[in-house]
């Protein structure tokens, strides 16, 4: 491990594997819907449009579900709110699996996104809170990265599982395996205990009689920073989902690759995945959080456009993989540390919750209007379209806002 992470203290390290392992999990169990969009559409015979409302669902719940997280954990604490979300977005993924048609898929995965928003919610400012300011970037970041472990373990779940069973029930397998998450409960019940600044904050609302007022994000002195940490989030959510949710389906129709070659396709991207959330949880330590936003979104940007519209070989699109994922994934690992930063303590689970979890239901729009659009249009162009305009939001958002590295938190303010 690096000389950083070996100076944390014991408090500090069990709350980074414990968020470490959440993030993978919660990877996990988000990512399995996209691997198993392509059985659905042939088994149920789905339309584009159809599988990407499906998508959207749980993306879109996720915006609520994350809102609620954050008021919740300002008011009851970060770690019982992040064990409530793990139990509940392990469970509905299981519950996906037992589902027999289109609207009652739908009802589930929406419900499943309640949970899955409310996950980041709790543990990113748990995590935020926790770890000192001169190190949040970096272990922030490197949890974030967690994501690509478990988007990893659920190409290799479908590698395995869909080419041993018959297709009827290897997508229900998959959803089955979403109920994993539920043991990390149990490690967060026994090691992980409160962020003392919360606890802090908790003590100074109580002396000043006052109640945790959960829309004072909306109040004006927070407003602009609300509204721009919403949109930056939406740039780059609406830019992440728009590929990697119809990306197994693009290499399958378009290109029309077998099981394993798109598992080796997805495995270089997700490798460049992890590169960039470790790339990127450096950077924002060293360069700033502002700085990094700007190189990843200006780097998707570019690469996408290339991925999508040039008539590229099968080899030239294995090739761009590797840095599709290091800036499409890595601009997520300043996003923990920069949204904690920003809001004051009494009210930082509300603003962290609602900010990145508004973004990430507006960003959910975008597998659905992907689907809608390639009625019209080439798939390929279609993600390209969105995803362009998404990381143009995410830079006018990030040129307007503050830079907080090193930020000190404090108690109350």
């Amino acid at each position: 491990m690096p000389g950083w992470f070996k100076g944390l203290s014991t408090e500090e390290r069990r709350v980074f594997w414990a968020c470490f392992g959440g993030w993978a999990l919660d990877g996990m169990d988000v990512q399995i819907y996209s691997f198993v969009m392509p059985a659905l559409i042939g088994l149920w015979k789905l339309s584009n449009s159809e599988a990407g409302v499906l998508g959207t669902a749980a993306l879109l719940l996720s915006a609520l579900g994350g809102w609620i997280a954050g008021m919740l954990s300002d008011r009851f604490g970060r770690v019982r709110v992040l064990q409530v979300t793990i139990l509940w977005y392990a469970s509905f993924t299981f519950l996906s699996g037992l589902t027999h048609s289109f609207w009652q898929l739908l009802l589930v995965r929406g419900l499943q996104g309640l949970g899955f928003g409310g996950e980041w919610a709790a543990g990113a400012v748990l995590m935020g809170e926790v770890i000192a300011a001169s190190h949040r970037g970096k272990a922030v970041g490197v949890v974030q990265g967690g994501w690509a472990v478990g988007w990893g373990a659920a190409a290799i779940a479908y590698t395995v599982v869909f080419s041993a069973l018959p297709l009827d029930w290897a997508w229900r397998v998959m959803f089955f395996l979403g109920l994993s998450p539920a043991v990390l409960v149990i490690y967060i019940q026994r090691y992980v205990n409160e962020p003392q600044v919360f606890e802090a904050t908790r003590r100074e609302v109580a002396a000043r009689n006052e109640q945790v007022n959960f829309f004072e994000i909306f109040h004006p002195a927070l407003l602009a920073t609300t509204v721009l940490a919403a949109l930056l989030v939406t740039g780059a959510m609406g830019g992440y989902y728009a590929l990697t949710i119809w990306l197994p389906t693009y290499l399958k129709t378009v290109h029309h690759l077998s099981v394993f070659n798109t598992g080796a396709y997805l495995a270089v991207i997700i490798v460049g995945s992890a590169a960039g959330y470790l790339s990127a949880a450096y950077l924002t330590d060293g360069i700033g959080r502002r700085r990094t936003f700007f190189l990843f979104a200006i780097g998707s940007a570019l690469i996408v456009l290339l991925y999508t519209s040039l008539p590229v070989s099968n080899g030239a699109m294995l090739v761009l993989g590797l840095p599709l994922g290091f800036f499409a994934s890595g601009i997520f690992s300043g996003m923990g540390p920069f949204l904690t930063e920003l809001f004051p303590s009494r009210v930082r689970g509300s603003g962290q919750g609602f900010s990145y979890n508004f973004g990430r239901g507006i960003g959910a729009l975008f597998p659905a209007l992907v689907g809608y659009l390639s009625a019209w249009m080439p798939l390929g162009q279609a993600i390209g379209v969105f995803a362009i305009i998404a990381y143009a939001v995410l830079i006018l958002a990030a040129l307007r806002l503050p830079e907080t590295r090193g930020k000190q938190l404090e108690a109350y303010n």
